[in-house]
């Protein structure tokens, strides 16, 4: 469009004045200044995952050399090229950057004005990112010197103006729009009509605003209410500062009375030779279903890290709920049994000690104990033993039941009527998850319903990747659409730099590492709401899916398996895993994979059976390696496979 800038004239009216009789224009056919064009890529290491082109701006013609001039944001380079794939109905920079020139601002340029410039700065785009994300400037007018280069100077609109309403000049030669040169823009902002100076205080100063990636607005109104409680809560962590409120002073003494009805101690005094176990007060809060708040919840919790091996404690290996094993519930959609979900209150607190363990006097209460400490009868919140011990208990009483402990994961226990229904409950650690087509056994040990849709369940870890990218500092990082950079080789060797030591702790111990994880961490902002649904399908079958990256370990060269599977229609698990040994071929890496994936397919079968779901056609195993699947149908061995023969034979035998 025609610019003050330009004495009124167009780009293409200049172009044609200044190069009036050189054939370097003349030959090459005319583009949209300002639109996407996507430079093709050449070089001697492509590979097949390299990108093909490259995102650029066109920005104009070269004055001695034929093609046409275009330029890389991110790496701020300029390429001249003839190979170029014009995309003249899409802008490079989002419409709402792009600041048009009204009747009468134009009027009002022709006589001087003594109001200095107003320095705007054009936005980023983030196409490198693979995604639009519009952002916004920041009303600080300090730039350091990169930012410079990416500002435009453009003339306030004055004052008595700003109520008016402006009509954007776009006058454009005819001929370009024949020929389509003349894109169609978004959809029309009503913004863009207010002055420079209004619509500057209306926007944000962050970048990658954390409100452009999570949104409620498809939540209903209960889910919206508790999930915008669960980011506004603050909880106190200090025992007397809680005291002096009303709600926490009689969550605690709630408790203290749950502990002594229980009888979860005995008060005595500490024998000789015996050193007591310290604790602590744990608060939170509990919320109904409409995200209103329920009751404030203390918890007394014992300092089990100050116990000793071999005196107060032995074993504490307590079986907990496989994942995956939750996720094969998704069989439930396509048999149409409820979910349903229950969290048992107080649950160590049902298990019995069976060694002799002294704790310290409760935090606010030592003045009613003296002298004295409590021995624990119970299992109290914290004891290392205690998950061991409410599980045998739980363990114990749903056995007498008449429920059956499965096989496969000791944690599944499954119940069959004599009219043929079966209920269906997972426990991990005090949380239970029931289903089954057995209603009233459901029904009597549930709680809570798990929420469904017509579609599925979706499962997700929203709130988890929120609290992950606010304790890390990274809720406004600049995101990502790949967890990980392609072909990004990680390894240990002496010239790395190490992180700090509370970095490396949580983390990763080496600054490259900490790069990639906050690549992770950047791709989860983009995906916070992303999860798992789980749909009704027609399949009745499991099938898995391997591959391996061959001598992937820059370290040792050893070769990565990897594998995902889909029971019923439905993706429920998926591993990589480092295999033990240099594989010498990639037909031996991917012969390994297979073996991986074979594995985790009889299990799953395993855990249907125990759900008393049979599979009704055999199991199917998915490979891209010829070599590998040649190998497995063909009943020679050959030599160079005689070293995966074990392999072999066990893919054959299953």
């Amino acid at each position: 469009m025609p610019s003050r800038i330009l004495h009124l004239q167009t780009p293409l009216e200049c172009l044609k004045e200044s190069y009036p009789s050189t054939r370097l224009i003349s030959e090459v056919p005319l583009r949209v200044f300002g639109y996407t064009a996507y430079v093709h890529c050449f070089g001697p290491n492509q590979t097949k995952f390299t990108p093909r082109a490259q995102a650029c701006v066109f920005v104009g013609y070269p004055p001695h050399q034929r093609g046409y001039k275009c330029f890389h944001l991110s790496s701020r380079k300029y390429f001249v090229i003839m190979d170029v794939t014009f995309c003249e109905d899409q802008p490079y920079f989002p419409v709402s950057h792009l600041q048009g020139e009204s009747e009468e601002s134009q009027k009002g340029s022709r006589s001087p004005t003594n109001q200095p410039p107003a320095p705007v700065q054009d936005s980023k785009p983030s196409r490198d990112q693979g995604m639009e994300n519009p952002t916004e400037p920041c009303t600080n007018n300090t730039m350091n010197e990169n930012d410079r280069s990416d500002v435009a100077v453009l003339e306030n609109v004055e004052e008595k103006n700003s109520g008016d309403e402006t009509k954007v000049r776009t006058e454009t030669n005819n001929n370009e729009a024949e020929q389509g040169h003349t894109g169609k823009l978004d959809k029309y902002d009503p913004s863009l009509d207010l002055p420079i100076a209004l619509r500057k205080g209306t926007r944000s100063c962050t970048k990658h605003s954390i409100s452009n990636y999570v949104s409620y607005e498809n939540l209903s109104p209960q889910f919206r209410a508790f999930t915008a409680s669960l980011d506004s809560t603050t909880i106190s962590k200090n025992i007397h500062i809680a005291l002096e409120g009303p709600e926490w002073k009689n969550a605690v003494m709630e408790e203290m009375k749950t502990l002594e009805k229980n009888n979860t101690w005995e008060i005595c005094a500490l024998p000789k030779g015996h050193k007591p176990v310290g604790c602590k007060w744990v608060f939170t809060l509990k919320y109904k279903a409409d995200g209103t708040l329920d009751r404030h919840k203390a918890r007394l919790v014992a300092k089990g890290f100050t116990q000793t091996y071999g005196v107060d404690y032995s074993e504490t290996f307590s079986s907990v709920a496989k994942l995956n094993t939750v996720r094969v519930l998704s069989v439930a959609v396509n048999k149409d049994w409820p979910l349903y979900q229950r969290d048992v209150k107080n649950a160590f607190l049902n298990g019995d000690l069976a060694e002799e363990v002294y704790m310290s006097p409760p935090p606010g209460f030592e003045a009613q104990f003296g002298q004295q400490v409590c021995k624990l009868q119970k299992s109290l919140y914290g004891l290392k033993q205690s998950p061991r011990a409410w599980f045998d208990r739980f363990t114990t009483f749903v056995k007498s039941q008449g429920y059956s402990q499965g096989h496969s994961d000791h944690t599944l226990f499954t119940k069959v009527s004599e009219t043929g229904k079966i209920a269906v409950l997972i426990v991990y650690v005090d949380d239970i998850v029931l289903s089954g087509d057995d209603r009233q056994k459901s029904v009597n040990l549930s709680r809570k319903w798990v929420a469904k849709s017509k579609e599925g369940i979706s499962v997700s870890q929203k709130k988890y990747t929120l609290d992950l990218l606010t304790e890390t500092g990274m809720l406004g990082c600049r995101p990502t659409d790949t967890p990980i950079e392609f072909n990004c080789k990680l390894g240990n060797s002496d010239d790395q730099v190490p992180v700090d030591k509370e970095q490396y702790q949580c983390l990763a111990p080496y600054e490259e590492h900490m790069e990639a994880v906050k690549r992770i961490l950047r791709y989860l902002k983009t995906t916070p709401g992303k999860g798992l649904m789980f749909r009704k399908t027609d399949k009745k079958t499991i099938e898995a899916y391997t591959d391996s990256d061959w001598v992937g370990s820059v370290v040792d060269r050893k070769s990565m398996s990897g594998y995902c599977t889909f029971v019923w229609g439905n993706f429920v698990t998926w591993r990589s895993k480092k295999q033990s040994v240099v594989a010498r071929s990639s037909a031996e890496a991917e012969y390994r994979a297979m073996s991986l994936g074979i594995c985790e397919e009889i299990w799953l079968q395993k855990v249907l059976s125990n759900l008393h779901q049979e599979c009704e056609t055999p199991l199917k195993l998915f490979c891209d390696n010829k070599a590998a699947i040649s190998i497995a149908n063909n009943p020679v061995q050959h030599d160079r496979t005689k070293h995966v023969e074990i392999h072999r034979h066990f893919i054959k035998q299953t």
